[in-house]
């Protein structure tokens, strides 16, 4: 029997909205915990795969209940008065985003240092924090450390939150490499996107369950994208198959909250990151996605505010 792909996408629609409430409801319609006074909740949503410009993005964010957005780090005059403009139109927080792509160690360093300090100094909106993707994997560790110190030194001098995204082909690509650094470095701070440590390690990280709690720790930034062994991205975590993925997930950015709330910290900032193709599986020969990407990170987003509630 044949089927067309609208037939097919209909169907699978329908599937996962059908299956997706019977293991749901379990976890996510009741607050893990709730947060306390004057703790604050920020989502940020993505443009990753968005095709329009930063001013309808910014509207789409805004009307979806986002309270920020998470953009890189634009290099030119024109691209930053965009972004800052719909910014103010929206009302709207903003988080940077800063790498460079150079694969000469030293000038990956120097590029990097100057994307970094132009973001971080300049003072048209304050930004909520700064996540790097810092390095390279096969850099030495040396130069990985240098680039370390040097947000270290930078989130002292302005009072910005600057962390490391544990992100493949990054300095934090892997769990065991992560931990050599956070033991080097007790002022290392990071985005923790663990979906790419499932994918690295090909496991839900049962087996390091000590450097996990070690990141847990030092994190301030989260991706809320889901991951399993075989790769960063579930097609769609309302699927029940991804159950034990999604509570595992679920688990880690419990604990990180936890901790923040314990610390007397007065916020934390999640970034609701499904991306599209090819991170989003694709039907082939015609690489159309299997499921909606804006659609899953706004579920993302309700599921994360109804489990941390004020």
């Amino acid at each position: 029997m044949s089927i067309n792909r609208r037939k097919f996408l209909s169907i699978a629609g329908t599937a996962a909205a059908i299956t997706a409430n019977p293991f749901e409801s379990l976890f996510a319609t009741k607050p893990a915990f709730k947060l306390p006074a004057g703790f604050s909740l920020k989502i940020m949503g993505t443009n990753w795969g968005f095709n329009g410009s930063v001013d309808a993005f910014c509207a789409k964010a805004k009307e979806a209940g986002y309270d920020g957005i998470e953009m890189w780090w634009p290099s030119d005059n024109k691209s930053q008065t965009e972004l800052f403009d719909a910014l103010k139109k929206h009302q709207l927080d903003i988080g940077f985003l800063c790498g460079v792509g150079e694969t000469d160690p030293i000038k990956h360093l120097a590029a990097f240092k100057q994307s970094i300090d132009a973001a971080a100094k300049q003072n048209i909106q304050r930004p909520l924090y700064i996540n790097c993707h810092s390095g390279k994997d096969y850099f030495p560790v040396d130069t990985n450390s240098q680039i370390i110190q040097h947000t270290i030194d930078l989130a002292k001098e302005t009072g910005l939150t600057i962390c490391h995204e544990s992100h493949r082909s990054r300095i934090l690509f892997a769990a065991h490499i992560a931990k050599q650094y956070i033991n080097k470095f007790p002022d290392l701070r990071m985005t923790l996107d663990i979906s790419h440590w499932c994918n690295v390690h090909e496991s839900l990280l049962h087996d390091q369950e000590d450097t996990v709690q070690l990141a847990l720790a030092r994190t301030d930034h989260i991706h809320a994208r889901v991951g399993h062994p075989e790769g960063p991205q579930v097609n769609d975590p309302r699927a029940p198959e991804w159950e034990e993925a999604v509570k595992r997930h679920l688990g880690w950015w419990d604990k990180i909250v936890e901790l923040k709330t314990k610390s007397g910290a007065k916020q934390i900032t999640i970034l609701t990151e499904f991306g599209p193709p090819d991170y989003m599986p694709t039907l082939p020969f015609t690489r159309q996605p299997v499921a909606d990407q804006w659609g899953i990170n706004v579920h993302m987003m309700q599921l994360l505010r109804n489990r941390y509630k004020a």
